[in-house]
């Protein structure tokens, strides 16, 4: 019998409903008609003036309208290895340690791309950006999780994100003949940690002792409220396997832009390259040359110090709610996410959840509520965790401060709602 033509590939069939369209679908039939959107995490404003007047100059220019090359803008590249020679404490070469992506997703897609063959393993930290996973499983690879552990006291008390701990142990016993790559995020989301000094080293010792290439996920790399150290500059022999991950959108409030980059040496770099120029062979030229002007003019602007106090207040300002609730919750050290607790909150057990979310852990279940009945939209973290490892997050949720401060005093109005459902 011949093959059904429409059958997808089972690299893309057989995924589950996805968070995102339950959140929507939540927000949708709420009974709250404007549901404030704490959930995902783009911004509620618009980038610097002088990063939005830079885009603006550039689509005047015949060039920037033009394709780029696929390897970036070289003004861009430029722009970017000034910027970071100072953090890796040597100077960059534009030409070849750098290489601008569509989006930090699509460079850490050619990563894998360019690297992972079937049956590689790749080690991923639990909880995980999800795009982690089907980046790693499109072309064959094999997904290994080590699941990060939360604070002892972390479901009674109000703990630091720096809490959530790694098992060296566990980590070691995953590590074989098949490790390709491991991925790692700091600042974390959803969690907020800054991985330390020595967490990062002995991390990275252990790639160097078994020759794995590492994959740092350093998209929050501006917001850190406490020492942040970069992977790469540990040792010469731990920046040899390095690929750093960066985001133009995260970086200046612009997230639909998809600008990204990947640095690295030159023998990591080509590689990524060649699968990029296989992807979508070059991004886009306006946002590109916008994004070399924001990191050229940052400085003079006082932009980085600026951004991270901001959101630094945010979160202070939002979790306020959680302190007059007395809501424990995990406190960020870096980026834009929090997690909160959310145990205290018994729910109705008449309630009317459709079988999409009743079949999957408390936290949808707890997010779906919410949305309803108090008109707030979070995350539930289980999904950025494997089913044997969600019982870690299912009484959390996760919710994004990277909003305005008339949106943030909304949802903490609406969440005092929370009251008449806790124990």
């Amino acid at each position: 019998m011949r093959k059904d033509p429409f059958k997808p590939a089972a690299r893309v069939a057989g995924q589950k409903q996805d968070v995102w369209s339950i959140v929507n679908e939540a927000a949708a039939s709420s009974k709250v008609s404007d549901v404030v959107n704490m959930g995902q995490g783009f911004f509620g404003y618009n980038p610097p003036q002088f990063v939005i007047d830079a885009a603006k100059g550039a689509l005047d220019r015949v060039e920037c309208n033009q394709y780029s090359p696929t390897k970036g803008r070289p003004r861009l590249k430029k722009a970017l290895a000034d910027a970071y020679s100072p953090f890796f404490g040597r100077t960059l070469d534009p030409e070849k340690e750098v290489t601008i992506t569509t989006g930090a997703n699509e460079g850490m897609l050619s990563a894998f791309m360019g690297f992972v063959e079937p049956g590689d393993e790749v080690i991923v930290f639990e909880p995980f950006f999800d795009q982690y996973i089907h980046n790693i499983q499109m072309p064959g690879g094999k997904v290994v999780y080590v699941p990060l552990h939360p604070p002892e006291k972390g479901a009674t008390q109000t703990t630091s994100a720096g809490d959530w701990s790694i098992n060296m142990d566990e980590l070691k016993a995953v590590i074989n003949d098949k490790t390709r790559m491991i991925v790692l995020n700091t600042p974390h989301n959803p969690i907020g940690k800054v991985f330390t000094r020595d967490e990062l080293q002995a991390i990275g010792d252990l790639c160097v002792e078994h020759n794995i290439i590492i994959l740092s996920d350093e998209v929050y790399d501006r917001l850190y409220y406490t020492p942040f150290t970069r992977m790469a500059t540990l040792s010469p022999e731990i920046a040899n396997l390095t690929l750093t991950v960066g985001s133009g959108g995260k970086n200046f409030y612009c997230t639909g832009w998809r600008v990204g980059w990947l640095i690295g040496p030159e023998h990591l770099i080509q590689p990524v390259s060649a699968a990029h120029t296989r992807i979508c062979y070059s991004s886009v030229s306006p946002l590109q040359e916008a994004t070399a002007i924001g990191f050229e003019e940052a400085d003079k602007h006082g932009f980085w110090d600026e951004t991270k106090a901001e959101m630094r207040g945010k979160i202070d300002r939002f979790v306020a709610i959680f302190d007059e609730l007395n809501l424990p919750y995990s406190d960020p050290e870096g980026g834009y996410f929090v997690l909160v607790n959310m145990s205290k909150v018994k729910l109705p057990e008449d309630y009317p959840f459709p079988d999409h979310v009743a079949s999957r852990p408390r936290d949808f279940k707890l997010s779906y509520f919410i949305i309803k009945e108090l008109g707030v939209a979070a995350i539930p973290p289980t999904e950025f965790f494997t089913d044997d490892n969600a019982h870690i997050v299912q009484d959390w949720l996760r919710f994004a401060i990277c909003k305005n401060d008339d949106v943030l005093d909304k949802a903490k109005d609406r969440l005092r709602g929370l009251k008449k459902y806790m124990h």
